[in-house]
């Protein structure tokens, strides 16, 4: 993504020589291709006015500039402007802000759009930026954390949460859920509550609580069934492993929304793609562990966390909320038929 030009602040200055500019950028301006080659030229903008979400630049080709907080609030307007069929492209200045370019015709759609996607969202924000980076973090996870202790300390009267190949032969569907509440020991469930604290707590920022919630849950269940189809031999499993890999894949693939704004979001997916596969080999892949689970949780996080990614911006509230409610529907269900029917 090229850096947008520096405005002045202040009155009416000039902005920049046309031939002086990447092409991209004159076009992102307004300026044809011709203009490129013609002598240079001045243009002109009227800055240092203030709005609700922050200074906005207007251009004498209507163009108006929205500043973000940081890439993360820049990609989430962005999102919500093209539900609205805004046009919007982003870019960053040279000092590190994050700009939001529309036309000035839709402004006043644009600023409404990001005020009603700002309502929808009030409340305490969970949401904690991490030092250092543009990264999110969502504290409701230490909600997951503790249900998960909570749960280690009865399962005693969960006989039947344990996954048991055998008994998931028989019928017992739901042991594919349960097991991945349940823990062999104190240090069994220390360990994945660590890793699961921060590839949740990312997740659930990104994609919202009751997606990430579900959409690792579901990862975690569906791998544990796929371990059990490709090993031939009966095995007792139990663990949060598949669910925290689940989280990590979801984490990996949440640029899969660029796919279509061609090289730069291409790189960016790889990039993720490519960090997230690393993050898996040294933390998924350990000896002791159930590795065969592990990649079946990282590959369904990936597919649950693209098809996330996807989710248009007008649509992520209900179907969040909806996400939220079936996690918890089949958690509590679940656990429900394993205390049901112990021995």
């Amino acid at each position: 993504m090229s850096a947008s030009h520096p405005w002045k602040a202040g009155g009416l200055v000039g902005v920049s020589k046309i031939a002086g500019m990447p092409l991209e950028i004159a076009l992102v301006c307004g300026f044809s291709p011709q203009a490129a080659q013609e002598p240079p030229q001045t243009s002109f903008a009227r800055s240092g006015r203030t709005g609700k979400f922050g200074p906005v630049t207007v251009s004498d080709d209507l163009q108006v500039a929205i500043r973000a907080r940081t890439e993360r609030q820049a990609m989430d307007w962005s999102l919500v402007l093209a539900s609205q069929e805004i046009g919007v492209t982003l870019d960053r200045e040279p000092q590190g802000e994050w700009l939001l370019l529309v036309e000035g015709a839709d402004e006043a759609r644009a600023r409404a759009a990001i005020g009603q996607y700002q309502r929808e969202n009030r409340g305490f924000d969970w949401h904690r930026e991490i030092p250092g980076s543009d990264l999110l973090f969502d504290g409701r996870v230490l909600f997951w954390a503790l249900a998960t202790a909570l749960v280690f300390l009865v399962q005693s009267a969960l006989a039947r949460g344990v996954f048991d190949t055998r008994a998931v032969h028989q019928g017992e569907w739901w042991r594919a859920v349960t097991a991945v509440w349940l823990h062999k020991d104190i240090g069994h469930l220390a360990s994945n509550l660590a890793l699961g604290v921060v590839f949740l707590g990312l997740a659930m920022a990104r994609f919202g609580a009751g997606a990430a919630l579900l959409g690792s849950l579901a990862a975690g269940a569906l791998a544990n069934r796929t371990a059990m189809a490709l090993r031939p031999e009966p095995y007792i499993g139990l663990g949060a492993s598949g669910l925290v890999m689940g989280a990590l894949g979801m984490i990996a693939a949440q640029s899969l929304r660029l796919w279509r704004t061609g090289r730069r979001g291409t790189r960016l997916i790889l990039t993720g793609m490519g960090a997230g596969v690393l993050v898996f080999i040294l933390t998924g892949t350990r000896e002791e562990s159930d590795v065969l689970a592990h990649l079946c949780g990282f590959l369904y996080g990936l597919l649950f966390g693209g098809l996330a990614s996807l989710i248009p911006a007008r649509r992520q509230a209900w179907s969040n909320a909806a996400a939220g409610w079936i996690f918890l529907l089949l958690t509590l269900g679940t656990l429900a038929m394993a205390f049901r029917d112990r021995p």
